[in-house]
């Protein structure tokens, strides 16, 4: 949300124009206020990268930690990690990743990791394209 409005999407071919109204829920909110980690203004912003990408995405708080759904569940924050942020992707193996943003070689879960500021504006295009293909593949089940 840009000076406190909606995204806008433009659709070059129609010109139609699709506001996303991005859905805050309250109990992540009180959990992000009170968080003890070094990161945490960064997950504010993946938090808000996630919720932007799709207005399907919802939030809620799982296994004690910010969790994000669409048709299941898709990432969960890891607030215990204090190096970096650890965002797990609970079945990323399964999800397009065209740009390598998902790390990990494990049978089902990978994980979007990132140490700073800088690191996550050059893969954010990355992360929203993995959301996207998320929700495509959900959508096709």
């Amino acid at each position: 949300m840009a000076f406190g409005f909606p995204s806008v999407v433009y659709h070059r071919a129609s010109l139609e124009c699709e506001v996303l109204v991005v859905t805050k829920n309250p109990k992540v909110d009180e959990w992000m206020a009170i968080a003890d980690n070094p990161f945490k203004d960064l997950w504010a912003e993946i938090r808000e990268a996630i919720l932007n990408a799709n207005s399907k995405i919802e939030e809620d708080i799982k296994w004690g930690a910010p969790t994000f759904m669409y048709k299941g569940n898709m990432a969960t924050f890891n607030p215990r990690a204090k190096k970096f942020v650890n965002l797990t992707f609970h079945t990323g193996a399964t999800i397009d990743d065209p740009r390598g943003v998902l790390d990990g070689d494990a049978a089902e879960a990978r994980v979007f990791r990132v140490e700073s500021k800088e690191e996550f504006t050059s893969k954010k295009l990355g992360l929203e394209i993995v959301i996207r293909n998320w929700i495509a593949m959900k959508d096709l089940e």
